[in-house]
């Protein structure tokens, strides 16, 4: 199973999401199956849903995680955290132009899901963006902000 996570960018309220994030992936991973995590590495909701997905490996669950990145060139502040993900991956965006290749990246990380854990609490962004497009392409979306 693939589960992609979208969120916000700045979260000021992080209390129990993590919580909400561990506790929607065990319920839909089963026991004893891979899982396979997309993140995007820029934001708050992000740096959660990695912890969530460290903390429960820890814990025993069979997981792969997995950086997905809309540029070649990553910036510094992603480079640090690299060590962090088992591997990233720069999906098929050559010929994008740069300012739609993040828009474009959620697209390819959602058609490559089965599952959406996101983050949103208005009706404007690109987290929201993402997951109207998810929704209309039928995959599951669990919103845990609602």
């Amino acid at each position: 199973m693939i589960i992609t996570f979208f969120g916000h960018a700045k979260i000021y309220e992080r209390e129990g999401i993590s919580d909400k994030v561990e506790a929607e992936i065990k319920k839909h991973v089963l026991p004893k199956e891979k899982a396979i995590f997309y993140l995007g590495g820029y934001g708050d909701y992000d740096d959660v849903c990695l912890r969530a997905v460290t903390s429960l490996r820890k814990k025993g669950l069979t997981c792969e995680i997995v950086l997905v990145t809309p540029y070649l060139t990553l910036p510094d502040h992603i480079k640090e955290k690299l060590g962090l993900y088992d591997c990233s991956v720069y999906p098929p965006l050559e010929k994008v132009p740069l300012r739609f290749a993040i828009s474009k990246r959620n697209e390819w990380m959602i058609n490559e899901s089965d599952l959406i854990i996101a983050y949103v609490k208005h009706t404007y962004g690109g987290a929201y963006t993402s997951i109207k497009y998810a929704e209309r392409k039928g995959k599951i979306v669990i919103n845990i902000a609602q």
